[in-house]
């Protein structure tokens, strides 16, 4: 019992080490972006009303009858020239949103605009397979692309086209703002992550000249940039993080601009935000797995592999979360039997203080510019404990998603359904694509829930209530994620 009590211990202060180690690499992103908050190292170049090349816009979309009216309407509304802007609608389709493209992009060729709708014979290769196979059909130097759910404003081009005046910009990068971030607790807690990478992360990494990231949306290519890195790969389920990567390490620079947003809507059932996690999380272990590598191969400072390794690692800190948790109930029993001190274990309160800070700084002081301090500080101490709580409950999700990329298992692109929700008063329930059934993720969600609440029972009852509260975060979080799961199961499609 002692040895297992050990071995124990030895998981979980590991555990708890790799996520400290990662909070830290984050809270240097923090301390760069800060850093260079008055001297701003992004590019101040004056936008060139004289410089408008060709621009392909590509609209990979898959199944989007409730907002691809809506998607197309907007790309119709950028203010750029109409014999220099073309539009390729990727649709790869098999219900009646083929028909509502068709429809639309008729209405749009008789006003004028170079427009179509390309259709590919199979799914190949999903969203990298469809940008892969539109490569053909564009005659431009620079390509623009968006996903479904993106609204960007009329002047997005003008705001960023004229940054590949220098010819070692292959691509740029615009950050994320939220169409229905009110609209539920799901929407405001995914905004209030968002609102990290696109601030501390993407900021800081541009800043400290760190590899960053193409988002898959909402930026523009150099076309000879793919071409010469190698292309869109489908061997990952993060196509652009792993483009992203073989580019910079080709020479190529990424341009990250904070200042100019690019509206979208964030999936508001659960199903839609499991499925876009699993997707992450698995192509950025799979994606860890192919570049990493290269990237301790390379010519990279270490400071840079360091944070790279970080960054494609990411996704590993779910897996870590996990153990953490599930092997803290046996051993805040065993701890005693082992003559451990448990004082020694408050070293790793610095992973939760670094963590807190970063999130203050991504909202509070940066993403929520409307509302007085004193109604956005309260805002931050109730969603940071809401936020690590529901960061727990998908923790199991997010390892087995982490755990195939690893294990090399395939699994087709899962996309996430987007239902035009925008305001309060907009309904996903009883809308075609919702999730139908119920699977064994789910069903063990509520098991460890149901885990954590006994935890919860003994410690009361032992007296031993060291790790209460934590445990009761888990529990929460769990409970909350198998909760949402079953709400928002779909009995029937219409």
């Amino acid at each position: 019992m002692e040895l297992f009590g050990y071995f124990l211990l030895t998981v979980y202060v590991g555990g708890l080490f790799f996520i400290t180690i990662f909070c830290l690499m984050q809270f240097h992103l923090l301390v760069n972006y800060k850093r260079n908050e008055k001297n701003q190292t992004a590019p101040q170049q004056k936008a060139d009303k004289n410089f408008r090349p060709k621009v392909t816009i590509q609209l990979p979309i898959y199944n989007e009858r409730f907002v691809v009216e809506r998607l197309i309407d907007q790309m119709c509304k950028l203010e750029y020239p109409k014999d220099k802007l073309e539009i390729h609608v990727l649709d790869d389709s098999n219900d009646d949103t083929v028909e509502i493209v068709a429809k639309k992009v008729a209405e749009y060729q008789a006003k004028g605009f170079n427009i179509k709708q390309i259709k590919r014979e199979d799914r190949k290769g999903f969203k990298a397979g469809a940008l892969k196979y539109g490569m053909q059909f564009i005659d431009s130097e620079y390509i623009a692309i968006f996903d479904a759910d993106f609204l960007p404003e009329p002047d997005f081009l003008s705001k960023t086209i004229h940054f590949f005046k220098d010819d070692k910009v292959g691509v740029v990068q615009t950050r994320w703002d939220h169409l229905n971030q009110d609209y539920s607790i799901l929407t405001e807690l995914q905004a209030f992550q968002l609102n990290v990478h696109f601030t501390v992360e993407q900021k800081g990494r541009y800043q400290g000249n760190f590899l960053l990231q193409f988002n898959g949306t909402a930026g523009i290519w150099r076309k000879d940039c793919i071409e010469t890195s190698g292309g869109w790969e489908a061997d990952t389920l993060t196509e652009d993080l792993d483009l992203s990567y073989r580019a910079q390490l080709k020479g190529w620079e990424i341009i990250y601009l904070e200042d100019v947003l690019a509206p979208a809507e964030l999936p508001a059932e659960i199903y839609g935000l499991k499925s876009q996690q699993f997707r992450w999380m698995k192509g950025g272990a799979e994606t860890a797995k192919k570049m990493l590598p290269q990237i301790w191969a390379s010519d990279l400072k270490l400071i840079e592999k360091f944070h790279a390794t970080s960054h494609l690692l990411s996704s590993s800190v779910f897996l870590f979360i996990f153990l953490v948790g599930v092997f803290s109930v046996p051993l805040v029993f065993m701890l005693g039997m082992l003559n451990v001190n448990q004082q020694f274990l408050g070293i790793f309160m610095i992973a939760l203080l670094s963590i807190s800070v970063i999130y203050f700084v991504a909202n509070v002081q940066t993403a929520w510019k409307s509302e007085s301090t004193f109604k956005k500080v309260l805002k931050f101490l109730f969603l940071f404990p809401v936020f690590l709580s529901l960061s727990m409950g998908l923790s199991f999700h997010n390892s087995v998603a982490v755990l195939q990329g690893y294990m090399g298992k395939k699994s087709a692109f899962i996309r996430t359904p987007k239902f035009n929700i925008v305001s309060l008063g907009d309904s996903f329930k009883k809308r075609k694509y919702r999730n139908t059934k119920l699977n064994m993720i789910t069903i063990l969600e509520g098991l460890l829930c149901l885990y954590f609440i006994v935890a919860i029972f003994f410690s009361i009852q032992s007296g031993i209530t060291s790790m209460l509260p934590y445990h009761m975060l888990l529990a929460l979080g769990f409970g909350t994620i198998f909760y949402f799961s079953i709400r928002h199961l779909s009995v029937h499609e219409n």
